[in-house]
């Protein structure tokens, strides 16, 4: 189900070693941020649709660990983890990303948020990567199509906040 924000959705790769990404959702910068570090919230939009997201850990401070584990239909599970580096509250969250299952390729996420009009946010995400080869087997795995799906999820949570 797309939505709104869909076609704002913008993927790019900047560098040898970058991912940029950037979305507007239809939501004040501080629900958008409460979205993003809400265990409870984050269970209800993170990841593909047909997946169980369970918050095993989030510790959003400097130092503190995540990690969110999906269970597809069929019962399997993999998990992906990190560590927050910065937390701006409402602004920015600096933080690590490693899928599990292909363990030491590990990148590091700066997500900002900047208030746009009419109530808008606009999140911008900037993965820098260790090789051109671990950016490349990102943009490779079909990140791009789960991405959309998670962020029309998030869309989706918050219309239910501003309900």
């Amino acid at each position: 189900m797309a939505t709104k924000s869909s076609a704002t959705t913008k993927v790019t790769l900047p560098s040898d070693l970058e991912i940029l990404v950037t979305r507007e959702f239809d939501a004040p910068r501080d629900v958008v941020y409460k979205t993003m570090t809400d265990p409870k919230l984050i269970a209800q939009w993170w990841g593909p649709r047909s997946d169980k997201t369970t918050v095993d850990k989030m510790e959003v401070r400097p130092g503190g660990k995540w990690r969110f584990v999906a269970t597809p239909p069929n019962g399997s599970k993999y998990a992906f983890r990190g560590e927050y580096r910065e937390i701006i509250p409402g602004e920015k969250i600096v933080q690590t990303f490693e899928f599990e299952p292909m363990a030491g390729h590990i990148s590091v996420e700066t997500s900002t948020l900047t208030d746009l009009p009419d109530g808008r946010t606009l999140l911008t995400t900037r993965s820098v990567f260790t090789s051109k080869e671990d950016r490349d087997g990102m943009v490779q795995s079909g990140m791009e199509s789960g991405l959309r799906e998670t962020y029309d999820r998030l869309d989706e949570v918050l219309a239910n906040l501003k309900k």
